[in-house]
């Protein structure tokens, strides 16, 4: 194949140096290292029985054919009922369209609403393929700077002073990859009101919304029918491979969104669909609770450590599983420095240089989702690094 024959929006989709890290990590292991993994964001925890027995039951039961493209009506109607228990709103299951994962929900609701020259605001730090999402449609990221005065979020100030004729929306997260941050309920308000006076477009990516630790549950979707929330069972319910996710649209939203998923996906894992409806249920719940009560224990643990270690953490995460943490008083370079800690002491951690340019060179990101043995030994580690 010629390669001049390549689409010319490939140059504007970066490498993935989170997987890049990890690629030298396993390569490492085979040569016989032992490597404690925090670079990656996957939880240690996988799919609790019920939910695997839901899966083995549905092949049984040889339920593997294609599903609507909006997904299961069961499925559907459980998560309308999760945000009814969890958030007390009402959602019709008629908005909820599920999908292969929250990325593949992220790119209907791209092919929705970008078009070619139109921009999408962002913060600067925010995880990666978000931007590429909209680059795909040949639209661009405006990624704002954004910093720990405004808790690694857009700011309703930054979001009125950067739109511009070109700007057709604006794509947040909270809680945040890399940040482990939230938008306070306050601040999202205001920048929902600014969007709507602008006939824009409001999507909150909230797939580690279920890991949030030191407030009440809160969606986007308490302020008003516009808003599209993106959801994913890869985080809170443990089920990262199963590639399963959704979107919440407005009503009218949706005969558009499934028009593209016939298309793109024709459904999202049928099999994975059953298993998910099992998430639900109150012992499924309990085990996702327990689970969610001891990252935050790691988070306790996790946060003072670094800072005993020469780490600044400026704003402590409220959710997720990540803690981004300033090393310029360690590094002036921190993707050199992830390199040198994963090659001389085995610790898998990576650098803000995919998040965006504002913190690339002084933060880097550890995610606890991994034991607390594996942490305190990775504390360890990191004080021999150091010097402590």
């Amino acid at each position: 194949m010629n390669l001049s024959n390549l689409a010319s929006r490939l140059d504007n989709i970066a490498p993935f140096h989170v997987m890049e890290l990890a690629k030298m990590a396993v390569a490492l292991e085979h040569q016989g290292r032992d490597i404690i993994h925090m670079g990656i964001g996957e939880p240690d925890f996988t799919a609790p029985p019920m939910v695997v027995e839901a899966a083995t039951a549905a092949m049984q039961a040889g339920k593997m054919q294609y599903t609507s493209a909006t997904g299961l009506p069961a499925l559907r109607e459980a998560i309308s009922k999760h945000y009814a228990q969890v958030y007390g709103l009402d959602i019709a299951p008629s908005r909820i369209v599920v999908t292969a994962g929250a990325s593949a929900a992220l790119l209907l609701a791209c092919a929705a609403l970008v078009e070619k020259g139109t921009e999408v605001l962002m913060p600067d730090p925010s995880y990666p393929c978000n931007r590429h999402f909209v680059a795909a449609f040949e639209g661009s990221a405006k990624m704002i700077p954004s910093g720990p005065a405004e808790r690694f979020q857009l700011s309703d100030a930054a979001v009125q002073s950067h739109w511009s004729e070109a700007t057709r929306g604006v794509l947040l997260a909270s809680p945040s990859n890399p940040t482990g941050t939230s938008i306070l309920a306050s601040e999202l308000a205001k920048i929902v009101a600014t969007v709507r006076s602008h006939n824009g477009f409001t999507i909150v990516d909230e797939i580690y919304q279920g890991l949030t630790y030191d407030a009440a549950p809160f969606s986007a979707l308490s302020l008003g029918d516009d808003i599209i929330v993106i959801n994913s069972f890869s985080k809170y319910f443990n089920m990262t491979g199963w590639r399963l996710g959704w979107l919440v649209l407005p009503e009218t939203l949706v005969p558009h969104i499934e028009k593209l998923a016939q298309n793109l996906f024709i459904c999202a894992s049928s099999i994975a669909q059953h298993a998910a409806i099992a998430c639900f249920e109150p012992a499924s719940i309990a085990i996702y609770e327990a689970r969610k009560a001891e990252f935050k224990e790691r988070r306790n643990y996790l946060v003072p450590a670094l800072i005993a270690l020469g780490f600044k953490v400026p704003v402590t995460p409220d959710g997720a599983f990540y803690v981004y943490a300033d090393c310029s008083d360690l590094s002036d370079d921190a993707d050199q420095l992830t390199k040198e800690i994963l090659n001389e002491v085995g610790v898998g951690v990576v650098s803000g240089l995919d998040f965006g340019p504002f913190t690339a060179s002084n933060y880097i990101r550890l995610s606890y989702a991994t034991s607390m043995d594996n942490l305190r030994e990775a504390v360890r580690r990191l004080a021999v690094f150091f010097g402590k």
